[in-house]
């Protein structure tokens, strides 16, 4: 690194030593982020992670020099976006990105930003009365007409795909509406853990819906158990109980006595003589 001062040196260094102390890197980008939120996230994070960010060619170098010891790791480079930083930390990826996203706030968009996911305008009501407004959202692609005296929304429109930049009509329009589509709050772009990298969409887990799946999924392996009479701790029980009932229905069916079924052929046999006995008019 002959082309590199010393204090950027001392800068790469220390990035390295970052490298080697923490198994997981995020790299976050910074670029809509402002100050006191940016100091309310440290704060938040202080004891859970380490927030480092200089350069983005100070940044490759050091990922470079890390590469040795950390597989993959170059890759990050490719996630290196807007104003780039880096988290250090020893917690889970997709922990870390719970916790960063926990700590987001909605904001109103402006000329230029890029939507972080597909904008939608949902139908519905506005409070804008009749007028040139119509126009202007039928120009963002909004169908929408007049009820009750107001302009309402006829049907959920998607405004802007995510990725996309958002003009500033749209961003105009949007605020007009009370809809504020971004979030402030430290954007995670990708992050590394032991030779893979994990893209902010495979982070951003819907714990709800993923529970629900992996419900869904153990009644399923549970149910083709039970019926290919695959036998496991969990349905054992099941199995032992399925047993018993159809052993004590052959017993009753054959006339076998047991002590488990001693009870129910005494009240067959009682059933059975008060029925002959009302058949035979037998006072």
């Amino acid at each position: 690194m002959a082309h590199v001062s010393e204090s950027k040196k001392k800068i790469v260094d220390e990035f390295s030593k970052l490298f080697e102390d923490y198994p997981i890197i995020a790299s976050v980008d910074l670029e809509n982020l402002p100050a006191p939120q940016l100091q309310n996230m440290r704060a938040t994070l202080r004891d859970k992670v380490v927030l480092k960010m200089t350069k983005r060619r100070l940044i490759n170098i050091a990922i470079d020099k890390a590469k040795d010891k950390k597989p993959g790791i170059e890759k990050l480079k490719e996630n290196l976006k807007g104003m780039p930083a880096l988290i250090f930390t020893k917690e889970s990826p997709f922990l870390l990105y719970k916790t960063i996203k926990q700590n987001k706030s909605p904001a109103p968009a402006k000329a230029g930003q890029i939507a972080p996911k597909d904008i939608v305008v949902p139908a519905g009501s506005t409070p804008f009365s009749p007028g040139p407004v119509i126009g202007e959202l039928g120009a963002l692609g909004i169908k929408s007409g007049v009820e009750s005296g107001k302009i309402a929304i006829k049907e959920d429109a998607v405004v802007a795909k995510e990725g996309e930049a958002i003009s500033a009509e749209l961003a105009s329009m949007l605020t007009r509406l009370g809809i504020t589509p971004m979030e402030v709050g430290l954007d995670i772009v990708a992050a590394y853990e032991d030779g893979t990298i994990y893209p902010r969409k495979l982070l951003d887990i819907d714990e709800e819906q993923f529970m629900g799946e992996l419900t869904t999924a153990a009644q399923g392996a549970f149910n083709l158990a039970i019926e290919s009479g695959y036998t496991t701790k969990e349905n054992a029980g099941v199995f032992i109980i399925k047993a018993f009932n159809q052993a004590k229905s052959l017993a009753m069916e054959s006339g076998f006595m047991a002590d488990a079924v001693v009870a129910d052929m005494l009240s067959k046999a009682e059933r059975e003589m008060l029925s002959l006995k009302l058949a035979a008019k037998i006072q």
